[in-house]
């Protein structure tokens, strides 16, 4: 395929997958399963005509990530329920014509403090920022910095265990985009018609992140609550274009 194909199947596959997140945010109430959350994922890739990417992953079986609280990510959806006042994290990723997309939304469910409601607001405020230094010309380093930045501002904990990625033919590819910004970031540069995942992990207390017993699910260490929004992202010349747009 063509570059032209490679950004016109992403568009699409963006598009659908955008519309999937929204759609899996409204599905979800108090009383929920973990495990309707996956199969309403699932339903929804497939009818919008696409193939669902995590599953690709060996040894992942499913479609999504469902995380809630302390959990950061990678969770497996099962054997658990969305309780009221639950803070809840859905990754999901498509693969379209070849190429994959991945987006994550954290959300409330229910009544929360007016702290966990500023949590979020601002990590929305700080991925974006960090998406407008997605431009030809600038490097990882910029992208990074820009997450670090807005961290710090609100004095949360920046995760440095896990990063964003690029992102086209496979669902993790080069480069690895950190939380926190490093020296050697400045080399990598951005290019027109790049594809990348900028993704904020961070948490209210300790960010370090320990494996749970099941092998996939990240949480933190001290139980703190954590969050992540992630978009798929093309390089244009005229700056970034989220492909993963909630719809």
């Amino acid at each position: 395929m063509t570059d032209t194909k490679k950004i016109e199947a992403m568009r699409a596959g963006g598009k659908a997958l955008g519309k999937v997140k929204t759609a899996l945010k409204d599905f979800t109430k108090v009383g929920t399963s973990f495990e309707e959350i996956e199969a309403e994922a699932q339903r929804l890739i497939r009818a919008a005509g696409y193939t669902p990417s995590f599953s690709t992953v060996p040894g992942y079986d499913w479609a999504t990530c469902v995380m809630k609280n302390d959990e950061l990510c990678h969770g497996i959806p099962k054997h658990k329920y969305v309780d009221d006042g639950d803070v809840i994290t859905i990754d999901v990723g498509l693969i379209s014509h070849g190429y994959h997309l991945d987006t994550t939304i954290t959300f409330a469910v229910g009544a929360v403090r007016e702290e966990v409601t500023l949590f979020l607001e601002r990590g929305r405020e700080i991925v974006d920022a960090a998406i407008a230094k997605a431009k030809p010309g600038n490097s990882v380093y910029d992208i990074s910095y820009a997450m670090e930045k807005g961290l710090k501002k609100y004095n949360y904990g920046a995760v440095t265990q896990l990063t964003g990625h690029g992102i086209g033919k496979e669902l993790h590819m080069d480069p690895a985009i950190p939380c926190v910004a490093y020296r050697a970031d400045k080399k990598k540069k951005l290019s027109v018609g790049q594809t990348v995942a900028i993704e904020v992990m961070y948490a209210e207390g300790s960010a370090y992140v320990v494996e749970d017993s099941d092998g996939w699910t990240y949480k933190t260490d001290d139980g703190s609550l954590s969050g992540m929004f992630e978009e798929t992202v093309l390089i244009t010349k005229n700056g970034p274009e989220v492909l993963t747009q909630s719809a």
